[in-house]
C-alpha cells in the first residue's frame, strides 16, 4: 500500500494520541514507504505457486483416473455447469453483499467517528472493490485516503475504523465456524477437530482485548494509546455484538448461495455441512494471492472425490465475486470522482 492513508498498519509506531499535523502525516507517509518490504510479496507468490502445483497433480490424477487428458476433463466438468442459473444467483448474491457490506462500514463509522451516511459511503464503497480486485485489505485502505479528502477525516482515525472492522471479521467467521463445528462436526474431516481449540483459545484473546481496552488489565500500558488503536479505546462489548449481528446476513446467505452453486455444479451438499467449511474457506480467500488460489485449493481439500468440479467451483465462485464486484464499482466510480476531486 502506497502511503499511511491507505493502510491503518503502517502507523503503529506512533504513541500518541494527539491529531496530527499535516507535516506529521507527510513525516508517517514516508517512514511508511521506507518500511516497505518484498518480503510479502515473496511469501505469497510462493503459497501461490504451492496451491498451482499442488492443483496441478490433484486434477491430473483425478483426469488419469478417467482415462482423460487434464484439458478433456476440466472441459467436460464446465461443460456440465447449468451456467444461466448460476450466474443469476451469484448477480443477485453479489448485490446482497454489497447492501450488507457497506451497512456495516456505515455503521461502524457512525459509531466511532462520525455522522456519515449510507448514501455517502455507497460509492466510495463500490469503487473500493475495484482496488480489492488485487487486495481486500487495500480496498478498505483507499475507503480511509477518500474520506480523508472529501471530509477532512484524519486518515489515520478512518484506518483505524477499517482495522475494528477487519479484527471484528476474524472473530465474526470463528463465531459461525463454531456453530457450523456444533452442529455438523460429525461429518468434518479430522483436521478439523483441532478447530474447538483454535475458537476456544480466539474467544480468550478477545475477552483479554476487551479488558485491556477498558483499562482493566494493565492499565497502565501505554500500547493502547497508540492513534491506529482509536477506534478500539471507543469500541465498547455491544459494538462488537452488533457487528456481528449486521454481517451475519451476508454469510448465511452464503452458505445458501454456495449451496445451490455446488449443487449446479453437479457436487452434492447441504446446508448444514457446508456452514463449518465456508468461514475457513472466507479466510483462505482474504490470503492476498492471484486468482484466489488459497481458496481454491481449499476447496479441493475440503472435498477430495470431486477434484475437477470443486477446482471449477472454487475459480470461477471466488473470481467471479470479485469482478462483479468491481463492475458494481465502475457503476459508481464517476460519482466517487466527482466528490473526491470537486
Amino acid at each position: 500500500m502506497p502511503t499511511e492513508d491507505l493502510n491503518p498498519m503502517t502507523e503503529q509506531s506512533d504513541t500518541d494520541s494527539v491529531d496530527p499535523t499535516p507535516e506529521t502525516e507527510a513525516s508517517d507517509n514516508a517512514a511508511a514507504q521506507r518500511k516497505t518490504s518484498p518480503l510479502g510479496r515473496l511469501v505469497f507468490l510462493a503459497i501461490t505457486a504451492a496451491c498451482f502445483v499442488y492443483l496441478y497433480f490433484r486434477l491430473a490424477g483425478a483426469a488419469s483416473r478417467e482415462g482423460l487428458s487434464l484439458t478433456a476433463y476440466m472441459s467436460e466438468v464446465f461443460a456440465n455447469v447449468a451456467w444461466l442459473p448460476w450466474l443469476g444467483l451469484m448477480m443477485a448474491y453479489s448485490l446482497f453483499y454489497f447492501m450488507i457490506d457497506t451497512l456495516v462500514v456505515t455503521r461502524a463509522l457512525n459509531w466511532l467517528l462520525a455522522d456519515i451516511k449510507f448514501k455517502d459511503i455507497l460509492p466510495i464503497r463500490a469503487s473500493a472493490y475495484i482496488i480489492s480486485v488485487f487486495n481486500e485489505q487495500i480496498g478498505k485502505g483507499a475507503m480511509a485516503y477518500y474520506l480523508n479528502k472529501r471530509d477532512q477525516i484524519p486518515g489515520w482515525e478512518v484506518g483505524s475504523v477499517m482495522l475494528f472492522i477487519m479484527f471484528c471479521e476474524i472473530f465474526y467467521l470463528m463465531f459461525w465456524a463454531a456453530i457450523g463445528f456444533a452442529f455438523g462436526g460429525d461429518s468434518l474431516p479430522p483436521v478439523f477437530s483441532i478447530l474447538p481449540y483454535i475458537i476456544a483459545g480466539a474467544g480468550i484473546f478477545l475477552v483479554l482485548w476487551l479488558l485491556y481496552f477498558r483499562g482493566i488489565i494493565l492499565p497502565q500500558n501505554g500500547f493502547r494509546e497508540r492513534r491506529i488503536l482509536h477506534a478500539f479505546r471507543l469500541a465498547r462489548p455491544w459494538h462488537y455484538f452488533m457487528f456481528l449481528v449486521l454481517r451475519s446476513p451476508a454469510l448465511l446467505a452464503a452458505v445458501v448461495v454456495y449451496t445451490v452453486a455446488l449443487n449446479l455444479f453437479g457436487v452434492d451438499a447441504s446446508f448444514l455441512s457446508l456452514l463449518p467449511y465456508l468461514p475457513v474457506i472466507f479466510f483462505a480467500a482474504a490470503v492476498p494471492t492471484p486468482m484466489r488460489a488459497a481458496a481454491i485449493t481449499f476447496w479441493v481439500v475440503l472435498f477430495p472425490e470431486n477434484e475437477g468440479q470443486m477446482a471449477a467451483f472454487g475459480f470461477v465462485q471466488h473470481n467471479f465475486f470479485i469482478l462483479f464486484n468491481a463492475i458494481i464499482g465502475l457503476v459508481f466510480w464517476r460519482r466517487a470522482q466527482r466528490e473526491l476531486f470537486s
